[in-house]
């Protein structure tokens, strides 16, 4: 398996006014079916569906599968793969979050 390169000296500056503004609207949501209808009214259905696949790639890493059979089970390009999987082991820790 590749292991991406470490980018633990990138900025934080990807924390600004909006997307913490977007995030909150995430956190004001109680219910699944609020929280579908906000997704839908925001994002295109091929944007849900990227960011579902995302998702979907990050539990399959964190089953140990390689990132070839993540590529071919969820129909990404490795060089996708390949950006979960370091986002999944040197992000913000996010993706842990959700995965518990």
């Amino acid at each position: 398996m590749i292991t991406p390169k470490r980018t633990d000296n990138m900025p934080k500056k990807w924390k600004i006014k909006k997307i913490k503004d977007l995030a909150n609207a995430f956190l004001s949501l109680k219910n699944e079916e609020d929280m579908l209808g906000f997704l839908r009214d925001i994002c295109s259905l091929e944007e849900l569906d990227s960011l579902a696949s995302r998702l979907e790639a990050a539990k399959l890493l964190k089953k140990d599968l390689s990132y070839r059979e993540v590529a071919k089970k969820t129909g990404m390009s490795t060089t996708t793969v390949t950006r979960i999987a370091h986002w999944l082991k040197h992000g913000e820790g996010g993706y842990e979050k959700v995965l518990k």
